[in-house]
Parts: C-alpha cells; structure tokens; sequence
C-alpha cells in the first residue's frame, strides 16, 4: 500500500470516528433546558411549619403534594427534581409530612425545620415591643388625617353625569 493510500484510510477512520462522536465532542455548543420538576420549596417555607397544623393550613403554605398515600391519607409527600441542562448536575429534595386526626404530627426530608417548629400554632407569640427594644408601652398608630374633610374634586350632579354617558 502507498503512503497516500495509507493517510487517505487514516484520515477517513478519523473522521468517521469524529462523526460518530459528534454529540460528545461538540457537547457545549448545543443548548439543553434546565428541568425541574415537582415542589419547589423554599427554607422560610419550611420554616413557618408547626406541630398540630391542620391540612388546609400546611396546603397554604406548601402547596399541594407531589404525592398523597392512596392508603394512608395522613401522609405527604413533597417531592423537588431539578436536572441542569448546562453540567447535567442532579438536585433531589424531599419532604415527608404526615398527620394525625388531620393535624400535622412529624416531618421528615432534606430540610431544616426551625427550632419553634415544636410549639403549637396557637401556643406561639409575636416578639414583644419590649424584645425588639422599642418603648414598652406600645401606642396603636392613627392614621394622619387631613384637616381639610371637604372631596378632592367636587361632583355637579353625578345622576345628570350618567345619563350623559347612556344618550
């Protein structure tokens, strides 16, 4: 075999190699979607859970589950999948609630729960005026009033207005 020969074979199994690995080695200059899929949720969000919650409250909060046991409907299931178009990285989160006589028992998952998540709803308290170091004796605020209680714009006859827009 010649030389041209040779280098004409080599030069076609390198490219036919190339243009079966296309995809792989001209991989960053295709565009891929992020995908995410199921129950975004944030930390605050979590965080305003308390023990004895009822259904309705932890569905306002959450939103709807991903996933309610058939069998069981004391438990849920939030469920978060984000796929990365750019580096195909993976994020899988999950949050497991589950209920007693319709009010909010446990919760098991990825996220942090707060430390008064174990204080009921109607046990816990707005910080005090005093705590945030305000003066004690807190004094409802009024709204400021005009001195002036005569209309901003004077209406002439509004029945004699409307039949104007109706002719």
């Amino acid at each position: 075999m010649t030389i041209k020969k040779k280098s004409l074979t080599l030069l076609g199994a390198v490219a036919l190699s190339i243009s079966l690995s296309a995809c792989s080695v001209f991989d960053w200059l295709i565009y891929k979607p992020d995908i995410p899929q199921g129950n975004y949720m944030e930390t605050q969000q979590v965080e305003k859970l308390r023990v004895e919650m009822t259904k309705e409250q932890v569905e306002y909060i959450l939103g709807r589950p991903v996933l309610r046991d058939s069998f069981a409907d004391d438990t849920w299931y939030y469920v978060y999948h984000y796929k990365s178009g750019r580096d195909a990285s993976i994020t899988h989160k999950e949050l497991i609630i589950h209920f007693n006589n319709d009010q909010l028992t446990s919760v098991v998952g990825d996220y942090d729960l707060s430390e008064e998540f174990n204080t009921p709803l109607d046990q816990s308290r707005l910080p005090d005026a005093s705590q945030i170091g305000e003066v004690e004796q807190a004094v409802p605020l009024i709204p400021e009033q005009r001195p002036d209680a005569k209309p901003l714009v004077e209406e002439t006859d509004p029945e004699a207005q409307a039949s104007k827009k109706f002719e």
